[in-house]
């Protein structure tokens, strides 16, 4: 038994080994030939790998700035970092963490099936993440492990359902059309950004129409925006911090000047590859897609990893990413000074998130959207983590914790339900149910009741 749950954990953790299985499903329903099915199987696979590849430069090139970072700056404290505590969670509640997974995934696809909320999860990495904090918090509070199994994978699948949701009008507006959601942990910040893109943005002014003199005309290549922006940034840092401690900690020996250097070209790159990678899975994973959403899930749309949107405002990523940093070192400030757990700027979490938040802050509400959507999702990603951090029982004296807001809001309610008793936990559960129900009731009633217009009847229902 805990041989087949190693493997199907093993399977279902890759994320690029779940889109080149939805690539290949879809594909089969749609009845393609054995060419074509093998052709596009294999490149969605390997589309998610490249993009795979790519994060895994860009986290590479910004692990050792925030090591750099908190020795410049003389700061101790937490550091967000989804990878770092699910490493200790999988120790301790492995099989609970790979049972809410699957069966969270199961719940997920009925769910789309059944509802209006047509969106199925394929971010495996984070959607694991997810299980591995909802299996700690009930198992920590005294839930045994068939009651964290059951109920904590409704709750998983609820929340990857909705999740998608949330940002999905906002979405829209990105790639102009209804054929993708995002699917991540970090959606309640990057919805967030929207909503302040729309209230306080002006959306006539757009990251990428941004003037760049002649002379700077170099600066219109994204690849040489980030390479250069990040140099001034690392260098900046890398003068702080000392060239005796960047030299003996994090360089080899290499000079410091050259490594900085080194470190943002790696960042730049890492961009570029995922760009790369995004274009390869978007033209295989949609219209593999359509086989299930016409056979399974109708109208369902695939939700996938934040790099989907970076491609639709490059300017917009990085403009996010700094916005993000900056609110993080804001948050980090307003925790100095009151005193307490500090919680360090993830670098990774801001990027990512930062990034999307940008591209959607921006859509709804130009640069300023973009800059002020971007910053409430730092700030987010820094005041959540600490309320969270009380229902993780001994993981939580750890100095790391879950980086992104969707961790901090779903575990804070599911945290607080604990705290309140089991029958609280199992109330919200089905509570949720009861109401993602009867708002797609409610949607689909209005729906039938309104006439439709040609616009209505190209867009699948959201």
């Amino acid at each position: 038994m805990n041989s087949v749950l190693q493997s199907l954990l093993d399977v279902f953790r890759e994320p690029s080994v779940i889109v080149g299985l939805i690539a290949l499903l879809g594909l089969l329903l749609q009845r393609k030939s054995a060419s074509d099915t093998v052709k596009g199987t294999i490149k969605a696979f390997v589309g998610f790998l490249v993009l795979a590849a790519g994060a895994g430069v860009v986290s590479g090139a910004l692990t050792p700035f925030g090591d750099m970072f908190q020795h410049a700056f003389g700061v101790q404290g937490v550091v967000p970092n989804n990878e770092a505590i699910v490493g200790k969670v999988l120790t301790d509640y492995g099989s609970q963490a790979a049972l809410i997974f699957f069966f969270g995934m199961v719940v997920n696809v009925l769910l789309a099936r059944l509802t209006t909320c047509k969106f199925i999860y394929m971010s495996g990495h984070v959607a694991l993440y997810l299980a591995a904090m909802i299996a700690v918090i009930l198992i920590a509070n005294g839930f045994s492990s068939w009651q964290a199994v059951l109920w904590g994978s409704i709750a998983q699948g609820l929340i990857t359902t909705l999740s998608p949701a949330m940002v999905q009008p906002w979405m829209r507006r990105v790639t102009k059309n209804d054929t993708v959601a995002l699917g991540h942990t970090g959606n309640f910040g990057i919805a967030t950004s929207g909503l302040v893109g729309k209230y306080l943005g002006d959306p006539a002014k757009s990251t990428e129409d941004l003037k760049i003199p002649k002379g700077l005309g170099f600066l219109r290549d994204t690849t040489v925006v980030i390479a250069s922006s990040m140099g001034l940034i690392y260098l900046l840092v890398t003068l702080v911090a000392g060239p005796g401690y960047v030299e003996s900690k994090l360089s080899d020996g290499q000079w410091y000047v050259l490594w900085a250097v080194m470190q943002a070209g790696t960042f730049a790159a890492g961009v570029f590859i995922i760009l790369a990678g995004v274009r390869v899975v978007l033209a295989e994973i949609i219209p593999a897609f359509k086989g299930i959403s016409e056979k399974l899930v109708p109208n369902a749309r695939p939700a996938l990893d934040v790099p989907i949107v970076f491609t639709f405002a490059p300017n917009a990523v990085l403009v996010g990413f700094l916005a993000s940093f900056v609110g993080g070192l804001i948050g980090m400030g307003v925790l100095v000074a009151v005193g307490g757990t500090i919680i360090i700027p993830g670098i990774v979490a801001h990027f990512m998130t930062g990034a999307a938040s940008g591209v959607i802050g921006n859509a709804t509400g130009g640069r300023r959207g973009a800059i002020l959507g971007a910053m409430a999702n730092g700030l987010l990603i820094t005041f959540l983590p600490l309320l969270v951090l009380p229902f993780l029982g001994d993981v939580g004296l750890q100095n790391s914790t879950f980086s992104d807001a969707d961790f901090g809001i779903s575990g804070l309610l599911i945290g607080g339900a604990v705290q309140a008793g089991h029958i609280a936990v199992i109330g919200l559960v089905i509570c949720g149910l009861i109401a993602t129900f009867a708002a797609s009731a409610i949607v689909t009633r209005r729906r039938a009741a309104a006439p439709e217009t040609p616009a209505q009847e190209s867009q699948p229902a959201s």
